[in-house]
Parts: C-alpha cells; structure tokens; sequence
C-alpha cells in the first residue's frame, strides 16, 4: 500500500510492503510489530469511545499514557514508511531535519492506515 501525505507542506511519499518490518528491525534493532503493539495499546488505551476511535489528538493524553506513548517510534514507523517508499532516503535524523515540524496529530492519523495494512489480512482462514 502507498500514499503521499504532506508534512510541513512537503509531499512525503510512504510505502508499507513485506518488507517494510524488516527494515525496521534492520534500522532501529526493534521488532516492528511489538513497537506496533504498544502503539495499539496506547490507541486503545487513549479512545474513550468507537466515534473518537478516528482522532488523534495530543491534548486528550494523560500523564499515565505517556508511559505508554513513546513519539520515537512514531518518528521512526514514518521514516521506515518513506524509506520504503523512497530507497534514497537518508538516515532518520538527517531526513527529519529537512523538515521544521513534524505535526504528530495531522500525521499519525495518515501514516495509521498504512500501519494497519502491514498486518491486516488479505485472505480468510479456512476452518
């Protein structure tokens, strides 16, 4: 799955394949999908109900979330996206000081629908 999202009006192509958790274990010595997970559960953790489930929005996180919430690993599923999508890329603390801001809560909401796609399955098990 790809998409082109804008951060700091500079469009950002990111990509999610197979493997894009490869890449991100390669890059930062973590496995994708356990980084993935505590994200999730900070996700579930901060919706208080199904309608606010879509929203992201900093200013409803708790002190006790930011135990969960680590902005690192939001940073680095972007950068692994966009160098996934883009090989020439450079390494994650060069390519985010292209940028002046990284506006978390316009981003994450873009960047999630990719995330979830890296494990979402395409096919129905049989029983």
């Amino acid at each position: 799955m790809e998409k082109t999202i804008y951060i700091d009006d500079k469009p950002v192509r990111l990509k999610s394949t197979a493997a894009t958790p490869l890449r991100y274990k390669a890059q930062f010595r973590k496995d994708y999908f356990a980084e993935l997970l505590k994200l999730a559960k900070f996700g579930s953790s901060a919706s208080k109900n199904e309608e606010e489930a879509d929203e992201f929005d900093l200013t409803d996180i708790s002190f006790s979330e930011l135990d969960i919430l680590d902005f690192e690993v939001i940073y680095n599923f972007i950068w692994v996206l966009a160098k996934t999508a883009d090989s020439t890329i450079p390494a994650p603390m060069e390519w985010l000081d292209n940028f002046d801001s990284m506006p978390i809560a316009e981003v994450f909401p873009e960047v999630a629908e990719l995330l979830e796609a890296s494990i979402a399955s395409k096919k129905k098990w049989i029983k």
